[in-house]
């Protein structure tokens, strides 16, 4: 639904730039037949942020070009909702405002209802503002923790030619929009989106930023591109560039389709694995080649893992008083989300799920899942608080990013465990927080 709405606010930013019917058309081409198409197959924040960064952008062309105070609102309201489903939307107001300061758009600073917008966005996003304060901003943890395991893997090289590679199929309509900004007269008051790419893209190449966080740029300067080639092809021999130019991005997109937009098996993507791998797909956050790509193996494992940890769950006579602990929420969700048992409750001292501990009922039973890397010692340093203690399974698909994952089982405790937790979760807030 978020991609749809995508090409809907391209096609009206088209419209709004006065654009033929061949650029409604080759915007809606280059959008759908992009490599957003492989974003939005992914249950993921992501497919929002990018419709949030394309109507902001749309909202301010319609403020451009009609001067009325109204849009400053809408996009005070838009960049609200976009800031409250990912923070990522910030990089586009770093990236914005300079570029509003080196153009003539600059007299938008001298205009009272752009504070008054602003105050409205600042309302709007204050209650999670609010929790940030009243929890020491835990995201600068996360944002120091991002840079520091996995950032620092990334390449800038490698993003710009990831930027190439995403956009192959429209790159020539992004192209033509880029220029047109520069040299195009009737686009000579949209100015300011030549620098704005340009800053933001400077901006995420400084931070190290993953390939896919510059996503959201893209589409309202395919809408430029179409808008700017549709006025150059002008009636006569030069009709037949437009099936032509309709035509490529279509090419790209099925050339790359077995690949880039697998749907296939994993088993298919072990095969081809040299065709993935000189695609640089299956580079992942710690920056080496896997023999799947990251998106993938995230998804495997969930189901095994879940009914693994159900298997040992059921054989607790007294299940209200048994505790499930994950290393991280990816296994805390996938086993919350596909366990048959009615009450279970994974949980993790990572992300928001240490905040959701119940440590009300004496824990008698305790099942912990381990990563494989960093649960050598787990035995050794868990089991002399409990009676019994032994590992009951573990991860066995080998393309899982949780292969190995183990499955501890500790029962009969000698110590007070709801005490210990509340300890730990005491020290790990103090810690990240």
């Amino acid at each position: 639904m978020f991609g749809a709405l995508t090409i809907v606010v391209v096609w009206k930013t088209i419209e709004t730039l006065n654009g033929s019917l061949f650029a409604l058309i080759l915007g809606a081409v280059c959008v759908t037949f992009s490599t957003l198409m492989r974003l939005n197959f992914f249950y993921q924040p992501t497919s929002f942020d990018v419709l949030a960064w394309t109507t902001l952008y749309f909202v301010v062309i319609k403020y451009i070009k009609s001067e009325k105070s109204i849009w400053l609102y809408v996009g005070s309201l838009v960049f609200a909702v976009g800031f409250l489903n990912k923070y990522d939307i910030v990089f586009l107001m770093i990236g914005l405002f300079p570029a509003l300061i080196v153009t003539e758009q600059r007299k938008i600073f001298s205009r009272i209802s752009l504070y008054f917008s602003l105050a409205l966005a600042l309302l709007f996003i204050l209650p999670n503002l609010a929790w940030q304060y009243n929890n020491s901003f835990p995201v600068f943890h996360h944002l120091n923790e991002l840079a520091t395991t996995q950032l620092v893997n990334v390449n800038r090289w490698d993003f710009l030619k990831q930027q190439l590679f995403y956009n192959v199929g429209s790159l020539l309509v992004i192209i033509g929009g880029l220029y047109a900004l520069l040299f195009y007269e009737p686009f000579s008051k949209y100015k300011l989106f030549f620098w704005s790419i340009l800053c933001t893209l400077v901006f995420f190449l400084y931070l190290r930023a993953k390939g896919y966080y510059a996503l959201g740029l893209y589409p309202i300067y395919i809408s430029f591109g179409s808008v700017f080639i549709g006025n150059m092809i002008q009636p006569g021999w030069k009709n037949f560039l437009k099936p032509i130019a309709i035509a490529v991005p279509i090419l790209f997109y099925f050339l790359l389709f077995r690949l880039f937009f697998t749907n296939q098996s994993p088993a298919y993507v072990v095969v081809h694995e040299q065709e993935f791998k000189r695609l640089g797909l299956l580079g992942w956050e710690d920056g080496k080649d896997h023999l799947m790509p990251q998106d993938f193996a995230d998804m495997l494992g969930w189901e095994e893992l879940a009914k693994k940890v159900d298997e040992v769950y059921r054989k607790f006579p007294n299940q209200h008083q048994t505790m499930v602990l994950c290393d991280n929420y990816g296994q805390a969700g996938a086993i919350n989300y596909y366990s048959t048992i009615k009450n279970i409750r994974a949980v993790s001292f990572n992300a928001d799920y240490i905040n959701w501990m119940e440590l009300n009922d004496r824990i008698e039973n305790f099942i912990r899942v381990k990563e494989f890397n960093g649960s050598e010692n787990e035995l050794a340093e868990t089991a002399p608080f409990f009676n019994i203690a032994f590992v009951a399974d573990s991860i066995s698909n080998p393309l899982a990013r949780e292969y190995r994952t183990k499955i501890f089982i500790y029962t009969k405790p000698k110590i007070d465990i709801n005490k210990r937790l509340k300890a730990e979760v005491k020290k790990k807030k103090r810690f990240e927080y």
